[in-house]
Parts: structure tokens; sequence; C-alpha cells
């Protein structure tokens, strides 16, 4: 049986499931089955909708991982990607590093998406000992895809708005020494640009920019890193991966502004998800 499951590439996603609002598990289930490989999900909590909505249903999924996840060591399933997100607690990054030490083998990807806040400012449902304990999981990663905020409370720095290339190399650099071969940053604001900096071990950084369209909106962390980590497990260069995800996101935001989506409903990735491979 286990070698006709390993027929098909496989890629864990461990993030919050919100049932409408475009984000989370319900961007990287069907970007990732685009991208031809079997999204098998741990939901973290379940929400009705996202936070970023007046109101919203919660249930924590905490005491539930470890079951969940025992029953999958029963069945042996083995993945060639792991993709973490949302983790909203100390408890659940200690069970995310326990899924990481059993499913991890030399030839999984592990991508980790820090989720923990913008701007500036950490996420109002985050605490410092969350964020602190958040810098356990970069050692496991192969690839990690930070905002800029994120970036500066791994790196352990205060925050700035404005970057040098041979400062945002530092920063990358300081975080790789953390254990992630390649780094990058998103929602780098230059003018009328937005850039995300590609650092990969051994190779020139790049600096991808896009012209800003719009506000930004809910999800697309989640596009960007279900994209990274699809390619990752497809064997795609890093760069190339960058870049595709970036300008994927520009589209469907365009597309979203087109079509008066509000903000809170995330974007219409569904219209281009057809060109994704």
């Amino acid at each position: 049986m286990g070698k006709i499951r390993d027929s098909q590439k496989k890629l864990a996603a461990i993030n919050d499931l919100s049932g409408f609002g475009r984000c989370s598990i319900a961007v990287e289930l069907p970007i990732i089955s685009a991208m031809k490989i079997q999204c098998c999900f741990v939901p973290t909590a379940v929400f009705s909708n996202h936070t970023g909505f007046q109101s919203f249903y919660l249930e924590d999924f905490t005491e539930r991982m470890r079951p969940y996840m025992r029953e999958w060591e029963k069945l042996e399933l083995h993945f060639q990607g792991i993709c973490s997100g949302f983790l909203g607690s100390p408890e659940q990054i200690d069970i995310v590093e326990g899924f990481f030490e059993h499913f991890k083998d030399k030839d999984t990807v592990v991508v980790v998406d820090p989720v923990m806040g913008d701007y500036g400012k950490m996420y109002p449902t985050y605490s410092m000992e969350t964020c602190l304990k958040m810098r356990e999981l970069i050692p496991w990663a192969d690839i990690i895809t930070p905002n800029l905020t994120e970036a500066c409370i791994l790196a352990d720095i205060p925050y700035e708005e404005k970057w040098t290339r041979k400062r945002l190399l530092w920063l990358a650099e300081r975080l790789s020494e953390m254990g992630p071969k390649k780094v990058v940053i998103t929602g780098i604001i230059q003018g009328e640009f937005i850039a995300n900096y590609c650092y990969e071990k051994g190779r020139e950084p790049r600096i991808f920019r896009t012209i800003r369209a719009g506000t930004q909106r809910s999800g697309t962390g989640d596009i960007f890193a279900s994209i990274i980590a699809a390619d990752a497990v497809n064997g795609v260069p890093f760069e190339q991966s960058v870049k595709k995800a970036g300008r994927f996101i520009k589209k469907c935001i365009q597309r979203s502004i087109e079509m008066g989506i509000p903000l809170t409903d995330g974007v219409c990735f569904e219209e281009f998800l057809h060109t994704l491979k």
C-alpha cells in the first residue's frame, strides 16, 4: 500500500481552516492540488471566517492535533513536502515541531511561513511568547517566507520601513544562519513597487518587484507560500518560483479590484487557478 500511496507527490499543510475569506487551508488546498500534488491538511483551528471580519466563530483544534497526527503515523504516510502557516500558541508550535521530527526525512522539503504580524506590528492573536517560540521551527526549514515584519521578529531586531540592498542581504543571511538555505522576505514596499527579496545560500540574491496593485488583502501570504512549497516539491528553481508567485498574486489582486471583491474576502485566485503548473 505504501508504494501505491507514494506514486503521487504529497504535501502536508499545517494551518487553520477558514470557511469564508480565502485564506489558509482554503487557499492552500486548491493551489497545491492545481500544481498536481496531493494536499493533506492538518487543521490548527476552524474558523467560520477569518479574523479580519468583525465577528467569527472559532474552534481551537490544539487538543485534537496530536491524535489526528497519530492516525497518519499508523498509516505510515510519507510526504515530499510540509508547509506550516498560522499557529495560535506555543503549544501548537511544539506539536508542529513534533510533526517535523516524525515526518521529515532527507527527501522532504519543509517550508515555514512564520505568520506573526505585518506593517511592524504583531497580529492581535499573537503574544511575544508565541513569536519567540516560532524561532524554534526555523532550524527545521529548508525555506522560510516571512514578510518584513516577521523577518525582523525572527532576527530579533527593531522593525524598519526602509531597507537598502546591503541591509536586506544582512537580514537574509542572519535568518539563513538559523537553518534554512532559502529565504524570501516578502512585502517590501519601495515607492510604487512591492518587492520580494530572494536569498539562496551560495547564489547571488535577487529582488523581484511589481507595481503595487490596490490595498493588501487577506490570504496573499498563503497563496505565496503554497506556490513556493508546491514548486519546491516539483523541483522548480527557487528564483523562478518566487517570481511566479509574485506575478500570480498581482494578477489575482487586479482581477479582484475589477470584480469589486471586498478586501476582507481575499483575492479571486480561482480566476487564474488553471494557469498554475
